[in-house]
């Protein structure tokens, strides 16, 4: 999730009771009716939409730098989850200038960022169809209710801009089913004057020459994902490009501002992607890399899929974090927003165990300092601690804030001074491996631990996930 600049962002059962819930409003009876507009979801209900389940995005972006508009035609391919006589999709700003279902012309209605979208003839439940949505516009950039910014966020030092999507950032720039619990596969491409260079999701496929100086990037992306890591990045980057010891792709794309820290990257990233794979398991994806911008509009760290977005140079720890999130957040998603432990204790606990192995703190001694105030990220701005909530209650307002963070990380040390460290990190590995590519949540990984080691892990869950305030170090 968001890692902000230092120092100052398939559980199928829960998956299939999410979606069976929200396909239920918008009426009852029989036969055709409309899919609910949001699936519910306990901090963002309006997010996402019910009645179909998106298998692939076809994106197609023509992005002029100078005028910042965007002329965009996005192809969705879905399965219909009930019987629709209507459908919505997440789209903020922009202008839609065409429907068509199954090659049909479509009526749409806007209202705020839902766009309803009614075929010419309703859609039984199990079909599959398609989708053609014609839109376009200057892309917003949106702030969240935690205060930063995300959307389309254009760069004025550099001529660019950068698509980020947490949790709702990328209704800015396609029409979509924006709830992590509908992960897809994607093709991006990207039209750009030449000169620039177009970032997306999964692997570079081609380039393509157009006419009046324009370069086309095609990107492919395989492997599902949430739509909050889709992103696309424009700017005049310097690309480098290889492969890791054992031979896994990278790509790193680098604005002129920040070249100077492409070297230690390229060092650095496979060191921190084998020693990764060697706790959490093979790495889920087919590349890795990294998009590292040259963006003071944008505070954090995103670990878009597979690629993370840095807003300027990352040191090491931000790197461990983003790259740890390709296991925890992007491979195994979070049913909803009210478990983004899963991710930030996930992946700032990586981050605890690199400094262990650096030769630094240990995680005990991490612990500790976080427990007792004396590290300097069991504090957030204006006075915020890690004791504020309990991590598996956050609200908008506070997504990204210390508790979600240090004191999910405090909870899975807890979890592995409780089982040891054979059972720890099995535990780490069987949650990739059991809910790779899908959603799951809390209940799903305290099952886990629970089945794994035969203990009833309740009490210590409770204590340092769910109740209010300081515990004491016996809990």
């Amino acid at each position: 999730m968001k890692v902000r600049s230092r120092p100052r962002r398939p559980a199928v059962s829960a998956l299939l009771a999410l979606l069976a819930a929200t396909a239920c409003v918008g009426g009852g009876g029989h036969g055709p009716r409309p899919g609910a507009a949001g699936v519910g979801d306990p901090l963002f209900p309006r997010l996402g939409n019910g009645g179909y389940h998106v298998r692939h995005y076809g994106l197609t972006l023509d992005y002029d730098p100078g005028t910042r508009r965007l002329a965009a035609t996005a192809v969705i391919s879905a399965r219909a989850t009930q019987d629709l006589s209507s459908f919505n999709l997440d789209l903020k700003g922009l202008t839609v200038r065409a429907a068509r279902v199954d090659g049909k012309p479509a009526r749409t209605r806007r209202a705020g960022a839902e766009l309803t979208v009614r075929p010419a003839a309703p859609l039984r439940k199990d079909a599959a169809f398609e989708t053609v949505v014609e839109y376009g516009g200057r892309p917003e950039e949106i702030t969240d209710a935690d205060g930063s910014t995300e959307g389309w966020v254009s760069s004025a030092s550099v001529d660019g801009a950068v698509g980020l999507g947490e949790p709702a950032g990328s209704t800015a720039w396609f029409p979509g089913n924006h709830h992590p619990s509908d992960k897809a596969a994607y093709d991006i491409a990207v039209t750009v004057p030449d000169g620039y260079t177009a970032v997306a999701n999964g692997e570079l496929a081609r380039t393509e020459h157009r006419p009046g100086g324009r370069t086309a990037f095609v990107w492919h992306s395989g492997e599902p994902l949430a739509s909050y890591l889709a992103t696309v990045a424009v700017g005049r980057f310097t690309v480098t490009t290889g492969r890791t010891p054992h031979g896994l792709p990278y790509y790193i794309a680098a604005a002129p501002e920040e070249a100077a820290a492409v070297p230690d990257m390229v060092k650095l990233l496979p060191e921190v992607v084998e020693w990764e794979s060697g706790l959490f398991g093979p790495y889920p994806f087919s590349s890795t890399g990294g998009v590292v911008d040259h963006n003071a509009r944008v505070g954090y760290a995103l670990e878009t899929q597979p690629k993370p977005y840095y807003q300027s140079a990352p040191g090491a720890t931000t790197i461990v974090h983003e790259l740890a999130h390709q296991w925890f957040g992007n491979a195994v998603t979070p049913s909803t927003w009210r478990d983004v432990w899963l991710n930030e204790g996930f992946a700032t606990y990586a981050e605890w165990l690199w400094e262990e192995k650096r030769g630094g703190r240990t995680t005990r001694e991490i612990f500790t300092d976080y427990y007792d105030g004396e590290d300097p990220n069991s504090k957030g701005p204006g006075g915020t601690t890690i004791w504020d909530f309990p991590p598996d209650s956050p609200t908008p307002r506070d997504l990204t804030d210390p508790p979600v963070y240090g004191r999910g990380a405090m909870a899975l040390q807890k979890l592995r001074e409780a089982v040891g460290d054979r059972e720890f990190f099995g535990i780490l590995r069987a949650w990739v491996q059991e809910h790779r590519y899908g959603n799951a949540d809390t209940k799903a990984f305290v099952r886990l631990c629970e089945s794994r080691t035969g203990r009833d892990l309740g009490g210590l869950f409770d204590t340092w996930l769910h109740k209010k305030g300081k515990p004491a170090l016996s809990g």
